[in-house]
C-alpha cells in the first residue's frame, strides 16, 4: 500500500512518510491507493478480541512499513491505562435500535483521544524512519477538542514541539481551561481573534509556505499535523467503527441482517469519513447520516451538491462543529470522482478563490446513495438533551444531541428503523452550562459549581479529568490576530 495525494496522485509515499509529513507539498491530503477488505469470518474473529487486538489487526493493513513490534508498541502505549475500564469505545444501548458509541472515556473526555493517544506513537515511529533526526513541529488548529487531545498526547514527547491555535470566543469555558492549563515543556497554546476556519486556514497557509519550510529546516525542524488532515489521525478512527460492528455481533439480538446506520455529528468531516472507510472495508453500514448544527454547510452540500462557505458563521453550544470549511471532504471528493486528482484540485481551487463549488450530477448521485444529512439549532439541541434524559435517563452532550436529533429526523422522513450506531463525541461535562440548562432551570455561581449541580441532579459521575481542572493553573494567555499566527509560531519555537 502506498499513499497518494488527492491533488496529485503521481505523488506516492509510504505510510510513515504520509504520517510524518501530514500534508502533501501541493496541499493535497494523503489517502491509501488501495483498501483492505475483511470477510464476515474476519469480523467474527475480531469480535472475540479486545479493543487493542482489534486495533493492531486493522492498523497493520494501513501501516505496511511498520513492523509487528512497532504496531504493538504504538497500540499498547496508546490504549493501556489511558481509558476508563481499559475499554476506549463502549456501546451504550438506548431503546431497541439506538446504540450509542461512547468515544469520550479518555484523558480529555472527547472522541479525539481515540486517535490522539495513538498519533504521537505513530508519528515518533514514523519520524525515526524518514526525518533524519529533525525535530517535529506539530501545528494544530482546533475548534475545541482536538487541541486538548493533541496537547495531552504530545506532552513531553521527545523531539517534538506542539503549537495549538483556537478561536478565542469559539470554545466552551471547559475546553478553554483544558488547553490554557496544559502541562508539558514542549507545548504552546495561542488563542486567535477569529473563528475556527480562520485558524485552520492560517495553519494550512503556514504548512504550505516554502519560505517557512526552509526557515524550519535551517533550525533542524519539520512540520507535521495532528489535525485530521493527517492520515495518522484518521486510521485510528476507522478502528472504532470496526470495533462497534464487532461489539454488535456479540449482542443477544444484533438484528444486523440488513446492516446498520451510522450517525455522526461532524464539522470537519473526518469522523464520518472514517465510518465510510470502515464501510469500504466490509463493515455492513447502510447509510452514513451526517449531523450538523446551525453551521449546516455539509447538510446543504449533501442535499444540493453545492458547497458554499459564503454564509453566516454561528457560534453555537456545539462549538466543535462550528466549521464552514470541512477539510476532510476533499478525501471524500477523491473517492466520489474515482480518484480524479485534477477534478479535486479544481474544486478545491474554486473553494479557495470563490468560496464555493458545485459537483456534477453523477457525483451527487453517488453522494446521496451513501449519505443522508440533517441539522438542528441550539434550541432543538437543548430540547433533545432534556427529552433523552427524561425518557431514557441518558445524558448527552451538545454534539451527541445534534446527532440524536438528526437521526430522529432521518427515521421520521425515511421510515428506516434498522439499528443505528450514534457517535457520542464528548462527555456532557465538557459543555456543562448548556447541558444543565436542558435538565433544570437552576444554576450555581461558578463553572465547577454547575458541574457539581449537574452531577447531583442527574446522578451521573463527573469524569476525573474534569474534576482535576478545578484547581488547574492557567499557563497560556496569549491572543493574536489571525494574520499574526506565523509570528506566534516563530516565537514559540525560538526562531528569529
Amino acid at each position: 500500500m502506498n499513499y497518494i495525494s488527492t491533488r496529485d496522485k503521481s505523488v506516492k509515499v509510504t505510510a510513515a512518510k504520509a504520517i510524518a509529513q501530514g500534508i502533501s507539498n501541493e496541499g493535497g491530503l494523503f489517502v491509501p491507493d488501495t483498501f483492505p477488505t475483511f470477510s464476515e469470518e474476519d469480523f467474527r474473529k475480531l469480535s472475540q478480541m479486545d479493543y487493542k487486538e482489534r486495533a493492531k489487526i486493522v492498523l497493520k493493513d494501513f501501516l505496511n512499513d511498520f513492523t509487528d513490534e512497532e504496531i504493538n508498541y504504538c497500540v499498547e502505549g496508546a490504549y493501556t491505562g489511558s481509558f476508563d475500564d481499559e475499554n476506549p469505545a463502549p456501546l451504550a444501548l438506548i431503546g431497541d435500535k439506538k446504540r450509542i458509541l461512547e468515544l469520550w472515556h479518555g484523558p480529555t473526555c472527547a472522541f479525539k483521544d481515540l486517535a490522539l493517544q495513538l498519533l504521537p506513537y505513530l508519528l515518533s515511529t514514523s519520524a525515526k524512519k524518514v526525518n533524519d533526526g529533525k525535530k517535529t513541529v506539530i501545528l494544530v488548529a482546533t475548534s475545541g477538542d482536538t487541541g486538548k487531545a493533541a496537547l495531552e498526547g504530545f506532552k513531553d514527547v521527545p523531539d517534538t514541539e506542539i503549537i495549538v491555535f483556537y478561536p478565542s470566543d469559539g470554545v466552551s469555558p471547559m475546553q478553554k481551561l483544558q488547553m490554557d492549563s496544559q502541562l508539558g515543556e514542549n507545548v504552546h497554546v495561542c488563542a486567535i481573534k477569529g473563528n475556527f476556519d480562520d485558524a485552520q486556514t492560517g495553519v494550512k497557509n503556514i504548512f504550505t509556505d516554502n519560505e517557512v519550510k526552509e526557515k524550519l529546516l535551517e533550525n533542524n525542524m519539520l512540520f507535521s499535523s495532528a489535525n485530521s488532515i493527517n492520515w495518522g489521525r484518521l486510521a485510528p478512527q476507522i478502528v472504532y467503527y470496526v470495533s462497534a460492528y464487532c461489539d454488535q455481533l456479540l449482542l443477544e439480538k444484533p438484528d444486523l441482517e440488513k446492516g446498520f446506520n451510522v450517525v455522526v455529528p461532524t464539522g470537519n468531516f473526518g469522523n464520518i469519513l472514517a465510518a465510510y472507510y470502515a464501510k469500504k472495508m466490509g463493515v455492513p453500514i447502510n447509510k452514513l447520516i451526517c449531523a450538523s448544527n446551525a453551521n449546516n454547510v455539509l447538510t446543504d452540500f449533501i442535499k444540493t451538491g453545492e458547497y458554499d462557505r459564503n454564509r453566516s458563521f454561528y457560534t453555537t453550544i456545539s462549538p466543535s462543529m462550528d466549521i464552514l470549511i470541512s477539510s476532510n471532504l476533499e478525501r471524500m471528493l477523491f473517492e466520489l470522482t474515482g480518484n480524479d486528482d485534477k477534478k479535486v484540485a479544481a474544486l478545491q481551487a474554486d473553494l479557495s478563490s470563490k468560496g464555493k463549488y458545485t459537483v456534477d450530477g453523477e457525483i451527487k448521485e453517488k453522494l446521496n446513495s451513501l449519505f443522508w444529512a440533517g441539522c438542528c439549532d441550539d434550541e432543538a439541541t437543548i430540547k433533545t438533551i432534556g427529552e433523552y434524559f427524561n425518557l431514557y435517563g441518558y445524558l448527552c452532550d451538545t454534539h451527541t444531541a445534534v446527532a440524536v436529533n438528526v437521526y430522529d429526523q432521518y427515521v421520521k422522513e425515511t421510515g428506516d428503523t434498522r439499528p443505528a450506531v450514534i457517535a457520542s463525541t464528548a462527555s456532557p461535562y465538557k459543555f456543562c452550562d448548556s447541558v444543565l440548562t436542558a435538565v433544570t432551570d437552576k444554576k450555581a455561581d461558578s463553572e465547577f459549581g454547575n458541574v457539581k449541580l449537574l452531577s447531583q441532579l442527574t446522578k451521573t459521575s463527573v469524569p476525573k479529568p474534569i474534576k482535576d481542572l478545578e484547581n488547574a493553573t492557567v499557563r497560556f494567555k496569549e491572543i493574536c490576530e489571525k494574520d499574526q499566527m506565523l509570528k506566534a509560531v516563530y516565537k514559540a519555537l525560538g526562531i528569529n
